[in-house]
């Protein structure tokens, strides 16, 4: 009994401290098509859960009361009884459906959010290259051609593509409102699909530990009519400045700013990785393939002065000894 003290207080201030995780249920109140299938099917889960905790208990409740020890005779020998098979194929049954179930419904999500939202499919939607740098989120709007940095402005009712890729460490770009997570990495493009259907500001961040960083990797997702994304697309082409590719590089070396706005983009110097989505499984070699895009100067210098890569011989550096003969 004193070993189950110090364990009680912990438990209460434990759940003191998670009632403070308030943001997290934001998942439980989408905004959209994408999000809307992942919250159901986080509550049904948490529903089948709670169907199986409220068995057990039950079934425990039961145990206790009905085989508690008893005040027997010294010479009392308990009756033998033998296995019930209808009752151990039973609870050998019931997990594997439960299983079963789950995996469907999984499955079925996942599907689900990978694809356009139902309804969305003939629309033309708008892409926007959403790239992580330390510790900062750089989106592109070709289509526009400008570039935000730490927000993100989207219309609703509209399907938007987000392509991730990352200029460092893996992430995870995370709208919890308005779809799941997916990660954005440094040598190919992961697409995201979501619709916001209200207007109004989310939270996005990255939900991957990337570094000390990591924490402030927040940026805001604003949802606008139409109207309102045009115009503020036309004020941002005309009143903002161009993103040089110096300024670039020196952002990429700022591990943290603010908001920020350009009326160009890096796309043009900096183009993203070739995106291999339509490659899995497709059976396409080498020759459809992109070249991946040339390093910047700084990095070509790190590697040219690396002492642990050696020079590609060429034929004259090859000894004669090494030659095969024909």
């Amino acid at each position: 009994m004193k070993k189950r003290g110090p364990l009680f207080v912990m438990f209460i201030a434990l759940a003191t401290l998670l009632t403070g995780c308030g943001d997290s249920f934001v998942v439980l109140n989408p905004k959209g098509p994408q999000a809307r299938t992942l919250s159901d099917t986080i509550i049904f889960s948490i529903l089948m859960m709670l169907g199986v905790l409220v068995v057990v208990y039950i079934l425990y409740i039961i145990m206790l009361s009905k085989y508690r020890a008893k005040k027997s005779a010294p010479d009392y020998i308990p009756p033998y009884e033998e296995g019930n098979k209808w009752l151990e194929t039973i609870w050998t049954a019931i997990p594997i459906v439960i299983v079963i179930i789950l995996s469907v419904v999984t499955l079925r999500t996942t599907s689900a959010v990978e694809k356009m939202p139902e309804g969305y499919e003939n629309q033309k939607p708008l892409v926007i290259y959403a790239a992580s740098s330390n510790w900062k989120w750089h989106f592109s709007y070709p289509e526009e051609g400008i570039e935000t940095v730490n927000y993100v402005n989207i219309p609703v009712h509209r399907p938007i593509e987000f392509r991730l890729y990352s200029f460092g460490p893996i992430t995870s770009f995370w709208v919890p409102q308005l779809a799941g997570q997916k990660y954005a990495m440094s040598d190919m493009i992961n697409k995201l699909n979501l619709v916001a259907e209200i207007p109004g500001s989310y939270m996005g961040k990255n939900s991957n530990f990337s570094g000390e960083g990591f924490a402030h990797m927040e940026f805001e997702a604003l949802a606008m009519s139409q109207k309102d994304f045009d115009e503020w697309a036309k004020k941002v082409k005309a009143n903002e400045p161009e993103l040089t590719e110096t300024k670039f590089s020196e952002l990429l070396k700022t591990a943290h700013v603010g908001r920020l706005s350009y009326s160009t983009t890096h796309l043009t110097f900096r183009p993203a990785p070739e995106d291999m989505s339509g490659m899995h499984g497709s059976g396409e070699g080498m020759d459809g393939m992109q070249e991946h895009p040339s390093p910047a100067p700084s990095d070509r210098a790190e590697f040219d002065a690396s002492p642990d890569v050696s020079p590609t011989p060429t034929p004259e550096s090859v000894s004669p000894s090494a030659s095969v003969n024909p």
